[in-house]
């Protein structure tokens, strides 16, 4: 059953997202990939937000570039910790979604990554250091992932 949802407002942002799914993956950290639109689609954003715990998922990551009201809207539908990615989609390369997932009013927090491959693998070990605090196999894969950081392997 996936812990982590990865959540992209277009399916043009999928090559973008890879860096987290390999992470997810080097951690044996099961997930599920999801389009939907916060724009085009907020109804399906906010049934995807209130049925998300029960189907397991534990922490969402949720990219979008422009606006970026994905994390937003999403982190309104539920009490799951939200993950923002900013995306590098516009004319602004970024600096827009960023300043959108950050501002987020208080009472509805979003995590928020850095723009770029760096903020993409962040939110995937973000999601590890969350789950890792109840799942030992998740902790061990990870501490050994820091580990070999540390010895200068990565």
């Amino acid at each position: 059953m996936p812990l982590v949802a990865i959540v992209m407002g277009s399916q043009s942002d999928a090559e973008t997202l890879k860096p987290a799914l390999d992470v997810l993956n080097e951690l044996g950290i099961d997930y599920e990939v999801s389009v939907i639109s916060a724009h085009r689609n907020p109804e399906k954003v906010r049934q995807y937000g209130l049925a998300a715990r029960d189907r397991g998922i534990e922490v969402i990551i949720a990219a979008a570039g422009g606006a970026a009201h994905l994390p937003g809207v999403l982190a309104s539908w539920t009490t799951l910790p939200v993950i923002g990615v900013p995306l590098a989609t516009s004319e602004l390369k970024g600096i827009d979604a960023l300043y959108s997932i950050v501002q987020m009013p208080a009472g509805i927090p979003v995590a928020s990554m850095a723009i770029g491959t760096a903020g993409v693998k962040n939110a995937a070990y973000m999601a590890a250091e969350i789950l890792s605090l109840k799942y030992d196999k998740i902790r061990k894969a990870y501490e050994k992932y820091r580990d070999k950081l540390q010895g200068g392997n990565q």
